[in-house]
């Protein structure tokens, strides 16, 4: 087939049903939308067309820049476009935490701002945030940007209710799946996609995924992260359900190796969610001679995710195992066998202690240089992930008090650690902002 435009090979991606052989599902055909074979990669080129398209003339006549809060693959989407019509683009974010991401969205020629963000998406409720601040000043009328504003922009839903979902129905020969999986990130492709299936059929049961509280899968939002994220209606979803990033991993290489799917870790945790809960309903089913339906999303490809794979399961790319990461161990181990300290106690420590314990500050360089505790020590969360994969990174007459915005990376850590031996590590319970709303000192670089 021949296209004048990458963009008109945008959507219209295939559906693929899942070897019963892999997933065990006796009763239930499972089919996998894939949208990392989109031109530019992700489920994220149909919104981010979507929400540019109306604008990128205006842009490209006014010598406009095109700005989104983004880290991922609405950022590379974006990028592309705008680089199509000689149009400057801009990426803000509180975090690069994908370093292939960040690389090629430079190769790309996109520009990177990142300001210290409390969350790793924005949080509108939250006035002292800096990408608060940000997406107020793109959002003013006399602003030279045009801010495409994935969070809020309904236009990232339409995208959806405009082709995907409909395509899902097409594909199904003119039905709706009993089941749709949607990891929930912006939450424009399962607000969308689940609106155009329940058109319908009003039964179509809406799972919806998030990351693990205190756990990281790139594209998943957490719980908590989600609520802040203004195209986000819970009344969308018949079930939310969490996953963890070894879920996601494993779901990401059963994709990879039994079913031929480059999938990323995105896709791989849609996948192990789905087979999850439709165990259940694949019981129910099981001699009432019915057969049920459902698709999940494959978000993007595996090629940008292979740092993210060796940080937390070094041994799938051949690497040598010799300490521990922190990503191995679960919120209830977290909690077990770590200390933990108060913002009282742990001031007293640091001023009293003796030896006095050294600091260690797990946040972005950009939220460390902003705020932190005097005399602190700045080691980024997966700096420090990898330092612990080499043995102990501290003498175990160093005392260590670590400390990351809200208290629970921090838990794992210095659960990590106390597992590799070290007698006195202990975590700073609440992190940063308890120690901020208590009043306590912190000083800017």
């Amino acid at each position: 087939m021949r296209y004048d435009s990458i963009t008109e090979a945008i959507g219209n991606t295939p559906l693929v049903r899942i070897d019963p052989a892999v997933h065990g599902l006796r009763n239930i055909d499972l089919y996998a939308k894939l949208e990392m074979l989109n031109p530019f990669g992700s489920v994220k080129d149909r919104p981010a067309w979507h929400m540019a398209r109306p604008h990128l003339e205006d842009a490209t006549d006014s010598g406009g820049t095109v700005v989104e809060l983004s880290s991922g693959n609405t950022a590379k989407a974006l990028a592309l476009l705008a680089g199509m019509h000689g149009v400057r683009f801009k990426s803000v974010t509180n975090r690069m935490r994908v370093p292939e991401i960040k690389e090629l969205l430079l190769l790309i020629g996109a520009e990177i701002e990142e300001l210290p963000g409390r969350s790793e998406c924005l949080d509108p409720t939250d006035t002292d945030d800096p990408l608060t601040h940000f997406h107020r000043a793109l959002s003013d009328p006399g602003s030279t940007y045009l801010h495409t504003d994935q969070y809020f922009n309904p236009r990232n839903v339409e995208s959806h209710v405009g082709s995907t979902g409909p395509e899902i129905v097409k594909d199904l020969d003119g039905r709706a799946p009993d089941w749709f999986i949607a990891c929930v990130g912006t939450a424009g492709s399962s607000t969308g996609v689940a609106k155009v299936l329940r058109e319908h059929d009003s039964r179509v049961h809406v799972l919806g995924l998030v990351a693990h509280k205190s756990d990281f899968i790139p594209g998943i939002r957490t719980i908590d992260e989600v609520q802040q994220v203004g195209l986000f209606d819970p009344a969308t979803y018949d079930t939310i359900e969490s996953v963890t990033s070894d879920e996601a991993i494993d779901g990401m290489i059963t994709l990879i190796r039994r079913c031929g799917l480059l999938s990323g870790p995105t896709g791989g945790a849609a996948y192990q969610g789905a087979v999850r809960q439709l165990r259940f309903a694949d019981d129910e089913l099981e001699g009432t001679g019915q057969r049920g339906t459902a698709v999940f999303i494959v978000c993007d490809r595996a090629e940008s995710y292979l740092s993210y794979v060796r940080q937390r399961r070094p041994e799938l790319l051949g690497r040598t195992v010799r300490g521990r990461s922190a990503a191995a161990v679960t919120d209830a181990e977290a909690r077990a066998e770590a200390q933990v300290i108060g913002v009282d106690e742990a001031r007293r420590w640091s001023a009293e202690g003796d030896p006095r314990p050294l600091v260690v500050d797990l946040r972005s360089p950009h939220a460390y240089a902003a705020l932190h505790i005097e005399g602190s020590v700045n080691i980024v969360d997966e700096v420090f992930d990898d330092l612990l994969r080499g043995g102990l990174p501290f003498s175990k007459r160093t005392p260590v008090l670590l400390a990351c915005p809200v208290g629970e990376k921090s838990l794992r850590y210095a659960a990590a650690l106390t597992r590799m031996g070290h007698p006195d590590v202990r975590s700073l319970v609440g992190g940063i902002v308890a120690w901020r709303d208590a009043g306590a000192p912190l000083v800017r670089e």
